[in-house]
């Protein structure tokens, strides 16, 4: 999957800024015992929790790919309901069925 055109943008305009946060987000994702599939999960749920469509595209995306079902992404969201609200909740899920598409 393509990256976003304002990442790319950022990519091209900073290219050792975004070398050094995807390093360092490969090496937090390496550095404990979670399995890459869970570790996509909670930043899944960050995402949702801070409301930030981009993420929660990109972390859907990346937990699928590490295993994750599409049930699994969608449990990781609904189980937020009681914390960040169903309004935030609904749409995270929005933005996962934006990529289910």
């Amino acid at each position: 999957m393509a990256k976003p055109k304002h990442f790319n943008k950022l990519a091209k305009r900073y290219p050792d800024y975004i070398a050094a946060v995807e390093n360092l987000g490969e090496t937090l994702k390496t550095a404990g015992p979670l399995e890459p599939k869970v570790c996509e999960l909670v930043q899944l749920a960050a995402a949702a929790a801070t409301r930030s469509e981009g993420s929660v595209h990109s972390h859907a995306r990346r937990a699928l790919k590490a295993g994750a079902s599409a049930e699994e992404v969608e449990h990781a969201i609904v189980l937020l309901t009681s914390t960040i609200g169903f309004p935030a909740v609904s749409a995270a899920l929005s933005w996962i069925d934006d990529i289910e598409a």
